[in-house]
């Protein structure tokens, strides 16, 4: 009930901006976004794991629809291609890393797996709108769409006795996503380059990636992540108010 209830008040967040009345703005800008995402599954029961390393990069539309007191309201709308998943920590029983006994490295095994996202953000900013530095925060629902995954291993599954292993064999179920996700960042306007902006974001699944009645495995396997981001974005309309800095 709870991640419904949060759920649904990202959802009505951005429709917010619209509803204040401050500073008129209508200001239209386009661009592209890329970085890198640290992934991990919050499994129940719990599964050992290190953070998983993946890109992302996709196209960013933002419009900004006026300055309430010193907050500039925005909207911002992604479509990301996101490689996420998780590695796993093999322990023995000492929570020593487990050395295969034919190769001699530490046994390994981590899941890949590629999604089509959609954050759509509300936006405040705070500071300089056209030429300077911006502080901004935003959050807001994300969807997501699973395309395809790749395993890989170094060792046999059924090799293991120790730890939950019923995920390694397992592919994803529910090949749809939703959660909500938040960030802060910086940004630097330029009137004749554009705006640059450096973010950080955290991503918290609401949904399961597998089954999570009471017949199925796991009680809950859902996404979590840390994005860090550069975005670009040059402006197709601009609000002519000379006051504007």
């Amino acid at each position: 009930m709870r991640c419904n209830i949060l759920f649904y008040f990202f959802a009505l967040l951005p429709l917010s901006v619209f509803a204040q009345v401050g500073e008129h703005r209508s200001e239209l800008a386009v661009g592209v976004c890329g970085g890198c995402i640290l992934s991990e599954i919050g499994f129940t029961p719990e599964v050992n794991q290190y953070q998983h390393s993946g890109l992302t990069g996709g196209i960013t539309v933002r419009y900004t629809s006026e300055k309430y007191f010193k907050s500039i309201c925005a909207i911002v709308a992604e479509l990301n291609y996101a490689q996420i998943g998780w590695k796993e920590k093999i322990l023995d029983s000492d929570d020593l890393p487990v050395i295969n006994s034919v190769t001699g490295q530490a046994e390994a095994y981590q899941r890949d797996m590629a999604y089509i996202q959609l954050p759509v953000l509300a936006r405040l900013g705070w500071g300089r709108e056209r030429k300077g530095m911006q502080f901004f925060f935003q959050a807001g629902p994300q969807l997501g769409m699973f395309l395809n995954e790749h395993t890989k291993k170094n060792y046999n599954v059924t090799e293991r006795p120790l730890g939950v292993t019923a995920q390694d064999t397992m592919a994803v179920e529910n090949k749809f996503d939703f959660g909500i996700t938040a960030g802060l960042g910086l940004e630097y306007s330029h009137p004749k380059v554009g705006h640059f902006m450096l973010e950080g974001r955290y991503y918290y699944g609401l949904g399961d990636i597998y089954g999570n009645s009471k017949r199925d495995y796991f009680a809950r396997s859902n996404i979590l992540n840390i994005t860090i981001k550069l975005t670009y974005l040059f402006d197709i309309t601009r609000t002519k108010n000379s006051k504007i800095k």
